[in-house]
């Protein structure tokens, strides 16, 4: 927030501050990390890491490593004038033969691409080996109606060969910009309330006479009841989306006009806080507003019982892949910081495919109720993206072999144009007997393929009071996060059972009345249930996370 005196602030509202030739990348250096996969400022990060030995300057350097596909790392910068000129700058160090890097840039107007520069901004040549440090260097006059620019750099193999490595550093921008002042007023009627095994949040945009760009959303899980030490966000620092709680916090950046955002998926019955920033510029010149009182909610997750989730944070995750006809696959995918898995049939021109994503049998067994929903995007002209589910699959053939219902008219689906859609919830307790799979197909012909996202599988249900009188909670775990112990009282001798929430079951044991301890430092992190059953039937479920 900059600060003005009242009677100042009040004669610059509204109008547009002009600054001479400072950098306008965020975090140009790469000196701040969220993770060390994920510098801040930086929206898009594929196989890029943290590199503290190899650098130009400073204490880091990001680590950009090959892949069979082209893998990119970007940064869009707001407030270019028109008509100005621009000094681009970057260091790379490439010396491995299995990596090749350049520059594949663009200005923007909005969030469209425009003007030339080709040979400069993306050329047609690749960095060759070298024992040292290279710059690039080029100084550009912005067409007209720019008003952003998008700074991008991208690795990719080298004859036929990946998994090599090159280094950025000492990214800069220089010349005219536009600073708006921070934005005049918070959003209203900022709400919100659990859906699935996530939460969807609701506000009325900002008015005034300084509007935002956009948003930021912050959550955090309360120390004390419902109410937890407010998150600020700091001026000229960007922050990047995080849906990882194990870190302290969540974060969601939401562009100006949207007024809704999903959040998930989180633990089920958890309490969550969460606050809204408006904010102006981005890069080094962002101006959050964070005076007087900001809007505030608090939410508690639906309290369920996950039998699938798979939010694609490094591969395909339980999910298998089947190729049916054609050589484009399903495979994992990372873009503006966000992991999904992807299907396209365009590789230099339209293909015929079809190719299935199945998931891990679900069971229904104990349930009262279950629903499944996801997330799409998609783009291009093409074949939709299918869902179907089976009871007589084997679990590892091929699905042609088999009996398919296609369920796709019960989900909501993507509008195209990239924009994510949430799929309702999509009831499937009738779908098992007690078992069943899903699996979604994807299908391109020569003359059309579009591309297909998919994230944040989820199925979950509420567990039935049969004969077995099962409970959801009456078993008390802690500490809740664990590391490497977790603890617990029994009333009665039980038998001990750990699954992930995939139903596999991780370890099994017979255990005394009283209090007791199992040691889970060899578990990854995750979420996990614990199901106890007593000597006399009786059976309660409850569930913790591994950090």
């Amino acid at each position: 927030m900059k600060k003005f005196t009242l009677i100042l602030f009040v004669a610059l509202v509204g109008f547009v501050f002009k600054t001479q030739a400072q950098n306008l990348v965020a975090n140009p250096g790469l000196e701040d990390w969220t993770t060390d996969t994920a510098p801040v400022g930086w929206s898009i990060v594929e196989n890029v890491s943290k590199e503290a030995t190899i650098k130009h300057g400073g204490s880091f350097s990001a680590k950009h490593t090959s892949a069979d596909a082209t893998k990119k790392m970007r940064q869009d910068v707001s407030g270019i004038i028109a008509g100005s000129e621009y000094t681009f700058s970057y260091f790379y160090y490439d010396n491995d033969p299995m990596a090749r890097t350049r520059i594949w840039s663009y200005w923007l107007s909005g969030t469209t691409t425009i003007g030339n520069d080709t040979a400069i901004l993306r050329p047609s040549v690749y960095s060759e080996d070298a024992a040292q440090w290279v710059e690039f260097n080029a100084t550009l006059t912005a067409p007209a109606n720019a008003d952003g620019f998008r700074f991008e750099v991208r690795v990719y193999k080298q004859d036929a060969t990946f998994g090599g490595s090159v280094f950025y550093d000492d990214f800069s921008i220089t010349g005219d910009v536009t600073v708006k002042p921070e934005p005049t007023n918070y959003p209203t009627a900022f709400a919100g309330g659990a859906e699935g095994m996530g939460i969807r949040l609701n506000w009325n945009d900002a008015v005034g006479g300084q509007l935002p760009d956009a948003y930021l959303i912050y959550g955090a899980i309360p120390t004390t009841g419902k109410n937890t030490e407010i998150i600020y966000p700091v001026d000229g620092t960007p922050v990047a989306n995080n849906m990882d709680i194990s870190l302290g916090y969540v974060a969601f950046n939401v562009t100006y006009g949207t007024e809704t955002a999903y959040l998930g998926n989180f633990d089920a019955d958890q309490d969550f806080s969460f606050w809204i920033f408006p904010y102006t510029n981005s890069g080094a010149t962002i101006d959050y507003k964070t005076n007087g009182t900001v809007p505030n909610v608090n939410v508690t997750t639906n309290n369920v019982t996950t039998l699938l989730y798979e939010p694609f944070n490094a591969d395909l995750g339980v999910m298998t892949a089947h190729s049916i006809t054609g050589d484009q696959v399903w495979e994992h995918y990372n873009f503006s910081g966000e992991d999904f898995a992807r299907c396209s049939g365009y590789a230099t021109q339209s293909n015929e495919n079809e190719d299935w994503l199945v998931s891990p049998q679900i069971n229904l067994t104990n349930m009262q109720t279950a629903f499944l929903s996801f997330r799409t995007a998609y783009n291009y002209v093409g074949n939709p993206l299918q869902l179907y589910y089976s009871t007589d699959y084997n679990g590892s053939g091929v699905p042609t072999d088999f009996t398919w219902t296609d369920i796709s008219a019960e989900a909501i689906w993507s509008g195209g144009a990239w924009a994510w859609a949430q799929s309702g919830d999509i009831n499937v307790f009738n779908y098992g007997n007690p078992t069943f799979y899903i699996a979604f197909k994807y299908s391109s012909t020569v003359t059309e393929s579009s591309t297909w996202e998919l994230d944040d599988i989820l199925i979950y249900g509420v567990e039935a009071v049969g004969v077995s009188e099962v409970s959801a909670n009456n078993i008390s775990v802690y500490p809740n996060p664990a590391t490497a112990e977790i603890h617990f009282n029994l009333q009665e001798n039980s038998n001990v059972r750990i699954t992930d929430i995939t139903g596999r079951i991780i370890s099994e044991n017979n255990l005394q009345s009283g209090d007791n301890n199992l040691n889970i430092s060899h578990l990854t992190e995750g979420i996990y249930l614990m199901v106890m059953k007593t000597t006399k039937g009786n059976s309660s479920v409850t569930r913790f996370t591994k950090k």
